[in-house]
């Protein structure tokens, strides 16, 4: 059982669990991606594998095209050379990273990947680009072959956690699984000469409308139980997908004095390593997975700021 869940079904008969998936590769996509942190992408993009369906369901994710676990997502089910061989024709387009996304209900099948890259002599930066939402005993088990871990605080505020993510427990599990990264790649973020990850830990946090002091909570806690000097992905890009429409809360964009407060915050509490986004960047992450290239419609690194120059100039 490699996800907190625990469904505890055998994905090799009919069995489904919470996240409604079996043992294929049932992917949604696998292309390069050149929206990510800079020192993942860098000029040539990194070579993304997006897992279908997802541990979590949250109202307002902007992958819902492939995360849903009750309706038809947009994604099949792949064979292991299938997927590798497209891995392989990235790297060779020039992708230094593989990046997994939402992996965790999927380690068995990343685990998979990254054993049979190696059988054809590769070995690229690996990536886990996950929601947080990890077992420690999983973590634990993946220590030598992630290289950067990539992950989300949704939540330290439970009742968010259970209503827009059907994750009750997500505050628990969030600190228990970065305490592991931590422990494992602690706060330096090692770089190769032409400025991209090696090995460590990149934490992201998107901040939600309405839901400012879950992000102040967020911040706080990595500065006293974690390192400031970890690198941060402040993100403001939150935008309402068709699943969060006339939401209360969750169905408009952020206000800038919301995100204002967090940025400042964030300074306060000492972080300078990592990045911010301005506020319209909102407007430049919307993915399509009916197209080869979901992402098609972003530059590079399009909305992304270095953390120490965005808080010292407070431009958001």
């Amino acid at each position: 059982m490699c996800c907190p869940r625990e469904c505890g079904v055998n994905r090799f008969t009919d069995e489904r669990g919470f996240c409604r998936s079996g043992v294929d590769f049932s992917i949604g996509s696998i292309s390069n991606h050149r929206g990510e942190e800079p020192v993942l992408c860098g000029a040539r993009g990194i070579a993304n594998v997006f897992f279908a369906r997802c541990n979590m369901q949250c109202v307002f994710c902007q992958n819902h095209q492939i995360s849903r676990t009750k309706i038809p997502v947009l994604a099949s089910p792949w064979n292991l050379e299938t997927v590798v061989h497209r891995v392989i024709e990235l790297l060779d387009q020039g992708c230094h990273m593989v990046g997994f996304v939402s992996p965790s209900h999927f380690i068995p099948q990343m685990l998979a990947i990254i054993k049979a890259l190696r059988l054809y002599g590769r070995r690229p930066t690996i990536v886990m680009n996950t929601n947080g939402y990890d077992k420690v005993s999983t973590l634990r088990e993946l220590e030598e072959w992630v290289d950067v871990y990539l992950p989300d605080i949704k939540y330290l505020d439970y009742e968010l956690a259970r209503r827009w993510s059907l994750t009750p427990d997500y505050p628990d599990v969030i600190k228990a699984s970065l305490k592991e990264m931590f422990r494992q790649r602690g706060s330096t973020l090692w770089l190769r000469e032409q400025g991209l990850a090696e090995k460590g830990l990149i934490i992201r946090h998107l901040v939600m409308p309405g839901a400012v002091q879950n992000s102040l909570l967020c911040l706080r806690w990595i500065a006293e139980e974690l390192s400031t000097n970890i690198h941060i992905s402040l993100m403001s890009q939150y935008h309402p997908t068709v699943w969060a429409e006339g939401h209360p809360q969750l169905g408009r964009t952020l206000y800038r004095e919301e995100y204002e407060e967090v940025v400042n915050e964030l300074a306060r509490l000492g972080f300078s390593n990592g990045w911010v986004q301005p506020l319209e960047a909102h407007d430049s992450y919307k993915p399509d997975f009916s197209k080869s290239h979901p992402f098609e419609q972003e530059t590079e690194t399009p909305s992304l700021i270095p953390a120490a120059r965005q808080v010292l100039a407070n431009a958001v």
